[in-house]
């Protein structure tokens, strides 16, 4: 299988080649030529094998230029029992009678960025041995929380690699904030930026796409690459875990065998939703997508519309991974409703560059919206959300999830659409722990971040993830904060 970019089809890669790059030249994404298929037979085929296994026989189809042995080991990597803290790696609630949370959270960081990063440094650095023998990788992440530390934590101390990652300074929860600065590793650097999240991943496109620090960096050897979306590395693994629930839930008989379910995600910068329509254009039987916005809203007013606007105010909110105006892997959406048409992709964001705002052809609207819904909600809305789910079920859930969960509550009263759902759960309570106590308390919050975890313990019963409760004490190693335009002398001297 061949990836082309989004901006010019003659630019024609591997997968290892695209993995690699993280990003075309000239700011395209890569996406495969054409989607492997999953057939009926194929997705029966997946009933008893682990995740680790169907995650096999999902990227086998699509990373053709691996050998199977080389897969495997990347994958037995990544999946190790050990890594996440339950042996099925994602586990499914069942909330009601149509709802399955999809917790994505049972990885080292507590987010569901690890289903993913976990895997994307060992097909990172077999990809590299492949096309760029001898040269180290540059990981250069913009995160708006949660995939910070996810490639921080995937990428710690792994050969041939540096880590060099770029968060809003006061954009991600003080827990995120803490995962990321006490971070362990001799490779990795971590910096804030005074702005928001669409700062930094502007920031991180434009220093991948300059010739002049590309050919500063192989002076000393060097090569960019991402651990964000952007990388088809990172977004091929999302798709798994929509396979492996809906089979999943087929051997435990929650769904019959071909039965159509719809999705439901919190979404920022598209990707992990992106994932979902992927796996459905592949063959897996699902129905709506429904993209759940936060109080910046702007997929959500794009789906409706069709104008994508993101001149508009930004907004800090309680679910802060959504606090983003620019969802980069829209881009790969709008190729493929396009009809792949390279041109208008140019167009449009050429647009969205200059002008801030860029107008989709009412086809393309038109396809949009026979696949997506969109919704947004309110941080009173989703703390409303988080108590009413514990107390009528006894389920403790964050509020990016919270976000989803409410939209699709508002859709099916809008639609009649009465569909068995599964819902992408991105993130532990634990990591928003003032946020999920304030919703369900009226108790006193304490200040301290531990405290926190203590009493939300004691309040819900659960047991609060290993991984958090061992930054206590832990010391903080980066504190360093630079403006906007200083991204680019950051990376220079983060990179030495």
């Amino acid at each position: 299988m061949y990836y082309h970019s989004t901006r010019d089809s003659s630019c024609r890669v591997t997968a290892a080649e695209a993995i690699a790059r993280g990003i075309s030249a000239e700011g395209g994404l890569f996406v495969p030529e054409k989607l492997p298929e999953l057939t009926a037979e194929k997705l029966q085929a997946m009933a008893g094998m682990t995740y680790a296994e169907k995650a096999k026989a999902v990227l086998g189809e699509f990373l053709t230029d691996f050998t199977p042995a080389e897969l495997a080991d990347c994958i037995d990597q990544a999946y190790a029992p050990e890594k996440f803290d339950s042996e099925n790696i994602a586990e499914i609630a069942k909330v009601g009678e149509r709802d399955y949370l999809l917790e994505l959270w049972h990885g080292p960081t507590c987010a569901f960025k690890d289903m993913a990063l976990q895997l994307l440094p060992h097909l990172l650095t077999v990809s590299a041995a492949k096309t760029e023998p001898g040269k180290e990788i540059v990981v250069l992440v913009a995160t708006s929380g949660d995939t910070g530390k996810a490639a921080l934590e995937g990428f710690k101390d792994v050969p041939g690699t540096r880590m060099l990652v770029f968060y809003p300074e006061n954009g991600v929860s003080r827990m995120q904030k803490r995962q990321m600065t006490t971070q362990e590793g001799g490779n990795v650097s971590v910096c804030a930026i005074k702005g928001n999240f669409d700062d930094a991943q502007t920031g991180v496109k434009k220093i991948f796409t300059d010739p002049a620090i590309r050919a500063k960096l192989a002076e000393n050897g060097q090569k960019f690459s991402s651990a964000n979306s952007i990388n088809w590395g990172r977004l091929a693994p999302q798709i798994v875990y929509y396979v492996a629930a809906y089979t999943a839930l087929a051997e435990k008989g929650e769904i019959k065998m071909g039965e159509v379910v719809n999705v439901a995600v919190p979404t920022g910068n598209f990707g992990n939703i992106l994932a979902a329509y992927y796996a459905k254009k592949m063959g897996l039987p699902l129905g709506r997508l429904i993209c759940a916005s936060n109080r910046n809203r702007v997929l959500a007013d794009f789906i409706q519309t069709g104008v994508y606007d993101r001149n508009r105010d930004f907004y800090t909110t309680i679910s802060p991974s959504m606090d983003i105006l620019i969802s980069s892997n829209l881009e790969r959406l709008l190729y493929d409703l396009s009809g792949r048409d390279e041109a208008l992709i140019r167009e449009w964001f050429s647009a969205l560059s200059r002008e801030g705002r860029y107008t989709v052809t009412p086809k393309v609207l038109e396809c949009l919206r026979a696949e997506f819904a969109g919704g947004s909600r309110t941080d009173r809305e989703t703390a409303e959300t988080i108590g009413r789910l514990f107390r009528d079920y006894g389920y403790l859930c964050d509020p990016h999830t919270a976000v989803a969960v409410k939209v699709l509550a508002d859709y099916r009263a809008a639609s009649g659409d009465r569909r068995k759902t599964i819902v992408a759960s991105t993130a532990s309570p634990y990591k928003f722990t003032a946020d999920v106590l304030e919703a369900i308390t009226a108790n006193a919050v304490p200040e301290d971040d531990f405290a926190q975890v203590q009493m939300l313990s004691e309040l819900s019963g659960t047991t609060p993830p290993a991984s958090l409760l061992a930054l206590k004490g832990k010391p903080v190693r980066f504190t360093g904060s630079v403006a906007r335009d200083e991204m680019v002398s950051a990376v220079l001297a983060m990179l030495g």
